[in-house]
């Protein structure tokens, strides 16, 4: 029963919507809810703090409603909005005037973007200074998760992390199961405890249309839809899979008015989580029982990957875990056997376990359409009793302990990646 419940509370946690890639957004969600506090006085100054995994995947994604990408539009934006209500949709508010309005803020008002020291994959740090109020408000661990808000050195929210203690409390008692126990439980939930989950599919079924529509991005949808309808690709499930998954990014990274349901705290991660099934369905139809508890089964494995590697990494998680959600799903949907879900999660680790993340940005489509195709392709395999042989590379004798090898790949084989990627893309003129 505790297992059933902590499950439920995990993916009402982390399967959210959100408008626009999701760094971007919490950046600007932070701004929003600081000039909310400081009310509506004159801003005399503006200082933004991120960690380096919000700077990276902040710099070159477009932002919902507007023609710009980066962190200091969106911080300027959320300035302009003064409204944090909708909490990572907040972006579907954008229009002319207050785009207009975010660019007079970054003209007229000292303002500065920069890196903070520190080890949190997910920090944002703002300070408002006021005519009469200054504002200190720090956001961590989670996009949306503000843990600290201090107004004229009055504290007004002190969380000291308790609500991520408890996620992790959750998180913990999940990743101490056994995969093959996960999916059994998933299997007895209820239907109409899962049907939210529907939500999701349907949001991230529009995101791709749009995507398949016209080019958008560099538009890998769009081309592979257009090579299928000239029989130069074959119109089969892998293909379909990886049409469908590549238009969501393709339309998202560019910036398109849509949410996404996000899944552990990316809205690529949702993308990837959801729509090989997608493909799967439209291939295959099934019933939505067995649609919502496919997609239980992905967001969940997608969120114990994540415990391991981090919610930001230095590796794509897109790849490594929601696309391996993704494949253990197809893996039940055609009948697969726990070894043969454990196969599958295997056989991914096994071929794209080194593909790293260089930020958001619309080339993220070609990897979430590699991650799609090779999602279907290890759950073709793996129902074929054609899975990585054991202890070859960091492949162990089963998925948990792979997922271990790949958090320890991920968190020390890496540590240093980001870095070098920052200092990569810093130097490009």
């Amino acid at each position: 029963m505790r297992l059933k419940n902590i499950i439920i509370n995990i993916l009402k946690n982390e399967v959210v919507p959100a408008m626009g890639c999701t760094e971007p957004v919490a950046v600007a969600f932070a701004c929003a809810k600081s000039k909310q506090v400081l009310e509506d006085e004159s801003i005399r100054k503006i200082q933004v703090l991120v960690s380096p995994n919000i700077y990276k995947n902040g710099l070159g994604v477009g932002i919902p409603n507007t023609e710009e990408v980066g962190l200091s539009i969106s911080a300027a934006l959320g300035i302009s909005i003064g409204n944090s209500n909708k909490g990572l949709e907040l972006l579907e508010d954008v229009d002319e005037n207050i785009v207009l309005k975010a660019h007079k803020i970054l003209k007229e008002i000292p303002f500065k973007l920069d890196i903070k020291d520190t080890d949190k994959k997910i920090y944002i740090e703002v300070n408002i200074e006021g005519k009469n109020n200054n504002v200190h408000l720090i956001i961590e661990n989670r996009h949306n998760n503000i843990v600290y808000i201090e107004k004229n050195n009055n504290v007004i929210v002190s969380k000291e992390s308790n609500d991520e203690n408890k996620d992790n409390t959750e998180i913990s008692f999940l990743i101490n199961k056994k995969i093959q126990d996960i999916v059994k439980t998933i299997e007895e939930i209820d239907k109409e405890d899962l049907l939210f989950l529907l939500d999701g599919m349907n949001m991230n079924k529009k995101m791709a249309q749009k995507g398949l529509e016209k080019k958008v991005g560099i538009g890998v949808g769009y081309r592979t839809k257009k090579l299928i309808d000239k029989n130069v690709l074959s119109n089969d499930l892998l293909n379909n899979s990886m049409m469908i998954t590549a238009a969501g990014a393709d339309a998202r990274m560019s910036g398109v008015n849509l949410p996404v349901m996000s899944s552990n705290g990316s809205g690529n991660n949702g993308l990837t989580a959801i729509l090989p099934i997608v493909a799967f369905n439209q291939k295959y139809p099934q019933t939505n029982d067995k649609l919502v508890k496919a997609l239980a089964i992905s967001h969940v494995i997608n969120c114990y990957i994540k415990s391991y590697i981090g919610r930001l990494s230095a590796l794509c998680g897109c790849a490594v875990a929601a696309g391996t959600g993704a494949s253990a799903a197809i893996t039940w949907l055609m009948g697969g056997s726990h070894k043969q879900i454990d196969g599958a999660i295997k056989n991914m680790i096994a071929n794209i376990s080194g593909m790293i993340c260089d930020g958001a940005k619309p080339s993220c489509a070609l990897k979430v359409s590699t991650s799609a195709s090779v999602a279907v392709q290890s759950a073709l395999l793996a129902i074929n009793e054609n899975i990585t042989f054991d202890r070859n590379g960091i492949i162990e004798d089963s998925a948990e302990k792979t997922i271990k090898n790949l958090g320890i790949l991920s968190n020390e084989g890496m540590y240093n990646m980001d870095q070098s990627i920052l200092g990569i893309m810093g130097n490009m003129n």
